[in-house]
């Protein structure tokens, strides 16, 4: 009879230790730590006014912010506005994003979404949450950046990197993207919540990666309860 396999490891890459959870002092002096090293964070995402910042994101779905940059200039000149997007029609955006993941639907979403601005909201992008996500493409995370940049609400949008900070570092952990959202809504100071999501963003892409944290570089980590911290760079 052969042999079942052994239940993997606590520590290992496919089950990490779990981190303990902070508690809401810990919490901020984390978030404050990442404030202090990026004082003006900004999306990478690159737009001109809440209509092209929503395509941008819409686009962004399961895909970089460095592809999404590199389309959206020619799409933006071609269409910058709902009722140009709408006229331009899932046809003709294609062309423009085809070097983005899942660009079929994102064409059609997009199209049905500009069609939908102009129709029902004026051409304008609505101030609200339900409307914004009653739009094609747009789901909790989506609506939360338009919200936060364009109309400088203060959301959390969580990413894959959010998610993964607020469940690595004890922050905020989560089964769900939602689950992360609100713990960290409840954490993060008042005055800090509008930008955090941009630290953590950041901070996730650049220095907290998924594979293998750059720990001994991270502003915050004498706030981290991560049990695998990697102090040192990897020898060469």
């Amino acid at each position: 009879m052969p042999r079942k396999p052994s239940p993997p490891l606590h520590g290992t890459a496919t089950e990490p230790r779990r981190a303990r959870r902070m508690n809401a002092e810990q919490a901020a002096a984390f978030i404050r730590a990442l404030a202090v090293s990026n004082p003006a964070p900004e999306t990478e995402l690159l737009y001109a006014d809440p209509f092209t910042l929503l395509v941008a994101v819409v686009l962004s779905a399961q895909t970089t912010d460095a592809a999404v940059n590199k389309c959206t200039p020619a799409l933006f000149a071609a269409a910058p506005t709902p009722a140009a997007m709408a006229a331009l029609g899932e046809a003709g955006i294609g062309p423009h994003i085809r070097t983005i993941g899942l660009w079929q639907g994102k064409a059609r979403n997009v199209a049905a979404l500009a069609t939908m601005l102009v129709e029902q909201h004026g051409g304008q992008v609505p101030r609200d949450r339900e409307a914004l996500e009653a739009l094609p493409g747009v789901g909790r995370k989506t609506a939360n950046v338009v919200l936060n940049v364009a109309f400088g609400e203060a959301t959390m949008a969580v990413d894959t990197h959010i998610f993964r900070i607020g469940n690595r570092t004890g922050l905020a952990p989560g089964k769900t993207p939602r689950e992360v959202e609100d713990g960290l809504v409840r954490k993060c100071p008042a005055d800090l919540l509008r930008d955090a999501h941009h630290w953590l963003i950041l901070h996730g892409r650049y220095v907290c990666k998924a594979r293998a944290p750059e720990c001994w570089r991270c502003p915050a980590v004498a706030h981290c309860n991560y049990r695998d911290k990697v102090l040192a760079p990897p020898l060469r």
